[in-house]
């Protein structure tokens, strides 16, 4: 058997061995994340030398790339206009103010850490390792325990920061000289990647979603197909921005927006998209995890070999200053308890966006892209240990206080994550090879 075939078999073998226990392991510290990068980490230079870098960068970029795509256009999917009215003053201060600073913070604290990085490279470490994948502390917002408003605000927050860094991620890489987008000229950039990616993906999503929804209501589309004309239009939107020199992801983004808001008001009775996005949401998680495997083996496990105490440092405050400062600057004055900024502030899970977003950089011809890719390889590797491992613990101490919290009379009146709020399900969230509990 090949190289190629003996890694098919081990990769395959990992994931039908998780399926078989997923379930037994769910709530537990040992999360879905935790296990793949872990082999990942054995298959790679570091252990059986099964995976590399030389021979396998170009498949997991493909693999990932996948991955994100699904995972933007279905997130994007799910938001609904009654969950943006109901927890948007939350999440939009996660998303505007906090994710700012966020940025902002990631920059400023990689200047004096990274000596060897420019201004703009330095900028673009603070981009990458900004967005979060609750996947990697699923238990932090599928736990009942934790209040539903707390929930929904970490959900929703996950599912779109990442389609926010875009543009920035965007900018600053045009910033930097010799890039792609530096090639094209910052004007170009603006143009390709910012106003025509979006405005295909708003076509491609919108026309998408209605012809769709016509064809659900006439009886002539079976369950099987019309997800899989979902996958057809998330990879369309994505096509259509690369071929044209933009940003692929920003038009999946946008797609999922545009197609769910027409496919739900193009008739009545209403129909959710989630109605049709299942097989993209498993199929997304699938290649997810089998992502975070590949990112285990050709980058965590080498970057393991030659840690340094900055690149560490920089990881433990990416998961904590840089992430938890933010969000209670952006939630002050939310009359939040301490214990729920704390909570939110924690579970900011670094995973499968920061992943790409890396190997997209790796691509490209930097001066100190070797230490960037070691910074995001550590912080992803810490954020899957020290999140997988905290989040059904931390979820279940949260949510004795407040369940105490809102049995005493002389707090439950001003609690304000007392809030009531419907929690819509959201199945990626629960793993791809996962069942919810109960």
């Amino acid at each position: 058997m090949t190289d190629a075939g003996w890694t098919g078999a081990a990769v395959a073998g990992v994931a039908a061995g998780y399926a078989l226990v997923s379930r037994r392991l769910a709530g537990t510290p040992v999360s879905d994340a935790l296990v793949f990068v872990g082999f990942g980490v054995l298959l790679g230079p570091v252990g059986v030398n099964l995976v590399s870098l030389k021979h396998d960068s170009g498949p997991l970029r493909t693999l990932a790339e996948a991955a994100l795509t699904l995972v933007l256009f279905v997130d994007a999917s799910t938001v609904r206009p009654a969950e943006l009215r109901s927890e948007g003053t939350l999440a939009g201060r996660l998303l505007s103010v906090g994710l700012a600073l966020t940025i902002g913070a990631g920059w400023l604290l990689a200047r004096p850490l990274f000596p060897g990085l420019t201004l703009w490279e330095c900028a673009l470490v603070g981009a990458v390792l900004a967005p979060t994948d609750a996947a990697l502390g699923k238990s932090a917002i599928s736990d009942p325990r934790v209040p539903s408003l707390v929930r929904q605000t970490l959900n929703m927050e996950s599912g779109l920061n990442d389609g926010l860094v875009l543009p920035f991620f965007v900018l600053f890489l045009a910033a930097i000289p010799g890039t792609s987008y530096a090639h094209e000229g910052m004007a170009e950039t603006i143009w390709s990647a910012l106003l025509l990616s979006p405005a295909l993906g708003l076509a491609v999503g919108g026309v998408g979603g209605r012809l769709l929804r016509a064809s659900f209501d006439h009886g002539w589309v079976a369950r099987d197909w019309r997800e899989i004309f979902v996958l057809a239009a998330a990879v369309g939107a994505y096509t259509l921005a690369a071929v044209t020199h933009g940003s692929g992801f920003i038009a999946a983004w946008v797609a999922g927006f545009a197609f769910a808001g027409v496919f739900r008001g193009a008739g009545e009775p209403a129909v959710e998209p989630a109605d049709t996005t299942e097989l993209a949401e498993d199929l997304g998680g699938l290649l997810a995890m089998l992502s975070l495997l590949f990112f285990g083996a050709v980058l965590l496990g080498p970057a393991l070999q030659h840690l340094s105490w900055r690149v560490l440092g920089y990881a433990l405050l990416s998961l904590t200053v840089i992430r938890m400062v933010p969000v209670a600057l952006s939630l002050a004055g939310s009359h939040l308890k301490r214990p729920t900024v704390a909570y939110v502030g924690w579970f900011g899970p670094r995973g499968l966006a920061s992943v790409v977003f890396g190997l997209l950089v790796a691509e490209e011809p930097i001066q100190g892209v070797g230490l960037i890719s070691q910074v995001v390889a550590v912080t992803v590797g810490l954020s899957v240990l020290l999140h997988g491992a905290s989040a059904a613990p931390l979820a279940a101490r949260y949510g004795r206080w407040y369940e105490r919290a809102a049995a005493d009379p002389g707090v439950a009146p001003g609690l304000r994550e007392s809030a009531a709020t419907p929690v819509t399900p959201r199945r990626r969230r629960l793993g791809p090879l996962e069942q919810p509990e109960g």
